[in-house]
């Protein structure tokens, strides 16, 4: 389950009216507690198998919060989604590059993709809300699509930084394909047309993306 972090953005709170601690909890705390449960909720029904329709009434029987506490966090539904999304990709993401950061220069593909299935495979609701063929949420599938343009820029500045070579169009053409492509197979993955092992998963997109290190592929022919 992604851990609450700086990434969680506590959108809505500025006009809730300050609150006396009850039984020495502070009220800042106990709003967030009741946010992050109200998240845990979200990322349960969004990231389910079966996605309910998503109501507030549904969303705080499932935090066990009171209906009321939903606005003190949250503007309206779309603003939740939003924050469960962000709150998803955002730690995956940073948890992702703390993984690659640590692996030697020549393994930081693999590591990237081992940490990635593993957290998938560990928590099949994450992988479903970012990787599903079968999403149904309109914000969600948007969402998505935004976060993918803004990987794919990252993948072209990382091509840019490691193999030295400077941005151009071929780059950003390989990053939308690495990042569209592992995003395919990672769903596909999930929905069970794909019948590999975790690790075997792992060895085919490393050995994909280990195609991509030629800087001869993002360099114009000589005319």
């Amino acid at each position: 389950m992604p851990s609450l972090g700086p990434a969680v953005n506590m959108v809505g709170m500025g006009s809730v009216a300050p609150e006396r601690p009850y039984r020495g909890v502070q009220a800042a705390d106990r709003l967030a507690e009741r946010r992050e449960r109200l998240l845990v909720a979200g990322l349960d029904l969004l990231g389910g198998r079966e996605m309910p329709a998503l109501t507030v009434r549904a969303l705080c029987r499932r935090a066990g919060v009171a209906s009321r506490y939903f606005y003190e966090s949250f503007t309206d539904k779309d603003e939740f989604v939003a924050a469960v999304f962000e709150w998803v990709v955002n730690d995956l993401a940073a948890s992702t590059q703390e993984a690659v950061a640590a692996a030697p220069p020549a393994e930081q593909t693999r590591a990237g993709m081992a940490h990635l299935v593993a957290a998938i495979a560990g928590d099949a609701r994450v992988g479903r809300i970012l990787f599903s063929t079968r999403l149904t949420n309109a914000l969600l599938v948007r969402k998505r699509a935004q976060s993918s343009a803004l990987f794919a820029m990252l993948s072209g500045r990382h091509v840019e930084n490691v193999l030295r070579v400077p941005g151009n169009d071929r780059i950003k053409a390989a990053a939308h394909f690495v990042v569209g492509g592992v995003a395919q197979t990672i769903g596909a993955w999930l929905a069970g047309d794909i019948h590999l092992q975790p690790d075997q998963l792992v060895d085919q997109l490393t050995a994909l993306l280990g195609q991509l290190d030629d800087p001869a592929l993002y360099r114009d022919p000589p005319s």
